[in-house]
């Protein structure tokens, strides 16, 4: 059971996506041109523009989970929670999958089944993982500044009657902690 939901947070934190805004990316390396990539939206993966998040830094995500859904309390604990970089390509998939580049809570059937079936073997190994306490507390450490985006996927807390959400959230650190809520 534990490796199911493991697997459903890593299918749906792998298709974190990016897109296109004109800017320069973490590093202030200018974005790169659109391209038509499969599973990108039309960005293509890059992955000089990861290089950024790869720096060691003074900043720091002291994250809990405290998503609630009418009377429905989530939790998170003993599960996996994914930040990964802002690149133009990774904001493209967020906005495939979430519908947003800001934050979203959706279930996670509706998430996976926006996951393009295209995997970038690359992109996983710029991804840094955490896990859930039974509080529902994870923490980042050592992360240059930049913006990064926080996901995880979020169970009923039993006894359980609703279901499973993908939760996440755009984050920007600048050499600090940063407490977040989810």
């Amino acid at each position: 059971m534990k490796s199911r939901f493991a697997l459903a947070l890593l299918a749906s934190l792998a298709v974190v996506g990016c897109a296109t805004d004109g800017t320069t990316t973490g590093g202030g390396a200018p974005a790169p041109t659109a391209s038509a990539a499969p599973g990108g939206g039309g960005q293509a993966f890059n992955k000089a523009d990861f290089a950024w998040s790869t720096a060691a830094g003074k900043g720091e995500i002291e994250g809990q989970l405290a998503f609630k859904q009418g009377p429905v309390a989530y939790g998170c604990a003993d599960a996996g929670v994914l930040l990964t970089p802002k690149t133009p390509w990774v904001r493209r998939r967020m906005e495939i999958l979430y519908t947003s580049a800001d934050k979203a809570a959706l279930p996670a059937a509706e998430v996976r089944a926006r996951t393009p079936p295209e995997r970038n073997q690359d992109y996983s190994s710029f991804v840094k993982r955490a896990s859930c306490d039974a509080a529902g507390r994870f923490a980042f450490n050592a992360l240059p500044d930049g913006t990064w985006y926080v996901i995880t996927v979020a169970r009923p807390v039993a006894p359980a009657t609703g279901t499973d959400m993908a939760i996440m959230r755009r984050v920007v650190i600048k050499g600090a902690k940063v407490k977040l809520t989810l």
